[in-house]
């Protein structure tokens, strides 16, 4: 009689939704209610991202903000299970290898749909086929300004780097990439030059998202900064750009959960702009919002001790996720010109820097450690870091080495200047602490001045910067996915052109080759015994300034369900819903 009862209550509530501020007009005709298994169809998940998107095109997301939005509309062949991080089928029904593990043979899933959109004729969406595939990772292989997944296929797809080659100046090639070939409709057949056990990932990353030609005739690559057509549980249907993204469920979606209910379940996900993290919090506490990633840095302490008081770690009725995340914050430094060129100059910069100092008394401890070691976070099983070599505060180094590089306590240092973006306060509070510091500890003063993400992002990718801060969140679980920021494989030979991922434009033959080598290693000891290694040289030459290894904090509003925390904060919202409590406050409110 309760759950008959409960049933009720939600029939009314979405019988009487129309007006609501939850519920508006475009979800009238999507499924409402309770479903098999005690899930629940319905409300728009409201969340906050402290910077605005660059970029939707599947092959410019080179940022964190840009990659949790468009997760939710496109798909790859494969993607990963958000609570395991584990290769799962995407596009991909299935796949086999053939015995010399450079053949992939992919069979597509059939009936799956395109979102309806205008560039279709009737603005209906059609069915995906290995031609769709094909053309995507063809555009992979392309030259264009555009294009920064070119890293995925080099060196590993057969023929793409003559395409790619071929394909300079906007030119289109006269032959077709071999290592490409369509076999039927729903088939694709990928080509290595070698044997390479992490492919999948590639084929999982955002650059290998699948989209259609229609789109990128209709709206070109730069129309689909803020506009997207994909395949995903999630379409995009409104942009209010720097302020917010209303993304609404895909009808046509071909997903179903274990019970033969229609994923998604959510009827929308409605995305805030907010850069300062008080006014993030203040909303979330208003019932505004229903999930806060990272907490404003004065209340942590406060926040943690409320938690261990309460017997589910709790805070004020919400649910607090803590975990170690695949994220390293640091500074990076312009290697190829200007002042940083001098490697003493880096270590000097490298050794001057109290970290434990920044963690604990400007972060509240909101990180999992301090940045000793590499650039690989402390998360991956079997890649023990503390077998690198960082730096750690040490004045007389940093000024014997400052002195070595020609400015003895600071005398005749030149005027440099550290780029961050705010993100609320936390970037600007910690740039302030090293200006500090390097003050106090090298008698030098440098300049900081706070930008926009965008801009900062296009500034790093320009080379214009003598010191900027940077993070980096992995894209796939592998500690290579860190190592590879660094290769000079991609670097442009012009200082003038863009140059990603490699930003500090390092260049150290050494290091590619123990990179490549770990690349073609037949296990993963081998390839960690390579990548660290690497990772050694990297270090010794200071090419970035490790701060810390990220922590996630995350508050949940406590009716939120299906919701995994995972390391990479990869999100996934095609199983996420509202348990019956919050159907049942909306119906109260009323």
């Amino acid at each position: 009689m309760k759950h008959f009862f409960s049933y009720i209550i939600l029939a009314l509530f979405f019988a009487s939704c129309s007006d609501s501020s939850q519920e508006s007009n475009w979800q009238e005709n999507m499924p409402t209610g309770p479903a098999k298994g005690g899930v629940y169809y319905g409300g728009e998940f409201r969340l906050n991202e402290s910077e605005y998107i660059k970029s939707l095109y599947p092959l410019s997301i080179a940022d964190v903000y840009s990659y949790r939005v468009a997760c939710q509309i496109y798909e790859g062949l494969f993607k990963f299970d958000p609570a395991t991080l584990e290769i799962v089928n995407g596009l991909a029904e299935s796949y086999t290898l053939d015995s010399s593990r450079t053949i992939y043979t992919i069979k597509l899933r059939k009936g799956v749909r395109f979102h309806d959109d205008p560039c279709f004729p009737g603005g209906k969406g059609r069915e995906v086929t290995a031609q769709d595939v094909a053309y995507c990772f063809q555009r992979v292989c392309t030259q264009s300004s555009n294009n920064q997944g070119f890293t995925i296929f080099k060196d590993l797809l057969k023929g793409a780097n003559e395409y790619y080659a071929a394909s300079a100046g906007g030119n289109k090639p006269s032959f077709q990439i071999t290592g490409i070939q369509v076999i039927d409709d729903y088939t694709i057949q990928l080509q290595l030059t070698r044997p390479y056990a992490f492919f999948l990932y590639n084929l999982a990353r955002p650059f290998a998202f699948i989209y259609p030609r229609e789109a990128v005739e209709k709206y070109g690559e730069d129309g689909l900064r803020e506009k997207a057509v994909g395949t995903g549980p999630f379409v995009l249907a409104s942009v209010d750009p720097g302020n917010s993204l209303l993304l609404k469920r895909n009808p046509h979606y071909y997903l179903k959960d274990e019970h033969g209910n229609p994923l998604p379940y959510l009827h929308g996900i409605k995305i805030s702009f907010i850069a300062e993290k008080k006014t993030e919090y203040n909303e979330f506490h208003a019932g505004k919002l229903d999930m806060i990633y990272r907490l404003p840095t004065e209340r942590i302490i406060d926040f943690l001790m409320e938690a261990e008081k309460s017997e589910h770690g709790e805070i004020q009725g919400f649910v607090l996720d803590r975990a170690p995340e695949m994220a390293t914050q640091y500074l990076t430094f312009m290697t190829a010109k200007g002042v940083f060129k001098n490697k003493n100059l880096r270590k000097a910069f490298s050794f001057a820097i109290d970290r434990e100092k920044i963690l604990e008394f400007v972060l509240n401890g909101e990180g999992e450690a301090p940045g000793y070691h590499g650039i690989v976070p402390p998360v991956f099983k079997n890649y023990d870091i503390k077998q690198i070599r960082g730096y750690q505060l040490n004045i007389d180094s940093a000024q014997y080495y400052l002195a070595k590089a020609g400015y003895p306590n600071g005398v005749g240092f030149p005027e440099i200047t550290l780029q961050v973006n705010a993100e609320g306060d936390r970037h600007l509070n910690v740039a302030l602490e090293i200006q500090k510091q390097l003050q106090e500890n090298l008698n030098i003063k440098i300049n900081i001045e706070t930008l926009p993400f965008a801009q900062l992002l296009e500034n790093s990718l320009q080379g214009k910067f003598d010191l900027v801060r940077t993070a980096y969140f992995a894209d796939y679980p592998n500690p290579e996915n860190f190592l590879w920021l660094f290769t000079s494989m991609e670097l442009p030979e012009s200082l003038e052109e863009k140059a990603y991922p490699n930003i500090a434009r390092y260049q150290n033959p050494l290091y590619d080759e123990l990179y490549n080598k770990a690349l073609l290693a037949n296990t993963p000891e081998e390839a960690y015994r390579y990548l660290q290694q690497a990772e050694q040289i990297l270090m010794d030459d200071a090419v970035i300034l490790v701060l810390w290894y990220d922590e996630s904090y995350r508050l949940l509003q406590p009716y939120v369900r299906n919701f995994p925390n995972n390391p990479m904060q990869y999100r996934d919202f095609t199983k996420v819903y509202f348990d019956k409590s919050y159907f049942e406050k909306q119906t109260a409110k009323k």
